[in-house]
């Protein structure tokens, strides 16, 4: 709790300092769509933490309000993340994410934002079966969750951008995600 509470002030300190930094917001408006990779790491509690490569795509559209952007987005990602150990093996799937984001142009190249949503991963689990039969148990399920992330946005051409983002998704049932992500996207 305390990190979020460090990243919310952190953040507002840009909207303070926001009207210093008085720039054109259109370069940072319209639709846009972005492929993303980047490090995944998956915390479960009660077990080892497990690390991947993250990989997807993003797309949204973002709009000037008062020389603040704000914007909706959606994404689809997946990752190689796998944890084993002694009784199974756990396996992340497809991430689904839709949310909301709030930025600030701090040079007309570049923006600042913060975003908040609602994320939705599948994890799909492989058991030993005891027993002499042996075997293995397998499934899989869906953990709904809060994904809160802040990044940097850099316009390389005219409709061309570059972003880093981090970002902490918190799912039901004690899991929890850490990303660093990295994109390349087309605004039109």
């Amino acid at each position: 709790m305390k990190k979020i509470t460090i990243f919310v002030a952190s953040f507002a300190l840009c909207f303070i300092s926001a009207p210093a930094f008085a720039q054109e917001t259109s370069a940072f408006t319209g639709p846009r769509v972005e492929i993303i990779t980047g490090y995944d790491n998956v915390d479960a509690d009660g077990a080892k933490s497990a690390d991947g490569l993250l990989y997807g795509l993003n797309a949204g559209y973002d709009f000037a309000m008062g020389g603040v952007i704000l914007g909706l987005e959606g994404e689809v990602s997946d990752s190689t993340t796998k944890q084993s150990d002694a009784i199974g093996r756990t396996v992340t799937d497809r991430d689904l994410y839709i949310g909301a984001r709030i930025g600030v142009p701090i040079s007309e190249k570049a923006l600042a934002y913060a975003k908040a949503g609602y994320t939705n991963a599948r994890f799909k689990y492989e058991e030993a079966a005891g027993g002499e039969g042996g075997g293995t148990i397998s499934g899989g399920g869906n953990a709904d969750g809060l994904r809160l992330g802040a990044g940097l946005e850099y316009r390389l051409a005219r409709n061309i951008f570059l972003k880093g983002e981090y970002r902490y998704s918190n799912y039901e049932a004690g899991l929890s995600r850490h990303q660093l992500v990295t994109g390349l996207g087309i605004r039109f």
